[in-house]
């Protein structure tokens, strides 16, 4: 995938943006030793905006498709309210391992609950109601986790969707995703030109 945010921008926004713990370094070094994917990693800009958009919204149920190595959840744990969860739900046992090691490691651990398996079949089993619900897995199924997550969010909750600038590829599956939700009546979106693109989604009101 092409570069979206040039170099130097993304860098200058690293620079001036506080960085993240220690121990993120250490994992997207294990990540990038041990994982042909590295880049899906969210890196330390978007999991800090992760972070700030859990700290303003407090929410008490956050739901997270593809947890990868564990920056996105952690970063999002580590913000939480007292008392609030993270359902983390992935299909990779290895990765989930890398992941739930580096939330002990942060003291966020008991705020997550791990699910291994198909994400639409982990979440077809939860109880909702989720007030923040991150995706990043599998970009053929994303409309698919769209239907399956909508019944399940609370009253103002947001989705928010990773790699939505992928969509710019019109062979790229996230390019009919896109459309889908722009142009569903229940929904409205704005699309955050930062990484690989993020886009927040929310009912209506009304």
């Amino acid at each position: 995938m092409p570069d979206y945010v040039p170099e130097e921008v993304e860098g200058y926004a690293e620079a001036h943006s506080t960085p993240p713990l220690a121990l993120f370094d250490r994992l997207a070094a294990e990540t990038r030793a041990t994982q042909s994917s590295p880049q899906m990693m969210v890196g330390p800009i978007e999991g800090t905006l992760l972070r700030f958009l859990v700290a303003m919204t407090r929410p008490r149920r956050v739901l997270e498709i593809g947890v990868f190595t564990g920056w996105s959840s952690i970063e999002m744990a580590r913000a939480l309210p007292p008392g609030g969860t993270l359902v983390a739900c992935d299909v990779n046992e290895e990765t989930t391992a890398i992941a739930r090691r580096y939330a002990e490691e942060a003291g966020v651990a008991d705020r997550i609950e791990y699910h291994l398996g198909p994400a639409l079949e982990s979440v077809a089993t939860l109880e909702g109601p989720f007030d923040l619900v991150f995706l990043d897995a599998v970009k053929d199924e994303y409309v698919d986790y769209l239907e399956a997550v909508l019944p399940k969010l609370a009253a103002g909750g947001t989705i928010l969707a990773d790699n939505t600038l992928f969509g710019m590829r019109d062979d790229h599956p996230l390019a009919r995703f896109n459309e889908v939700v722009r142009d569903d009546p229940r929904l409205e979106c704005v699309l955050l030109p930062i990484r690989e693109g993020l886009t927040l989604i929310r009912r209506r009101a009304g």
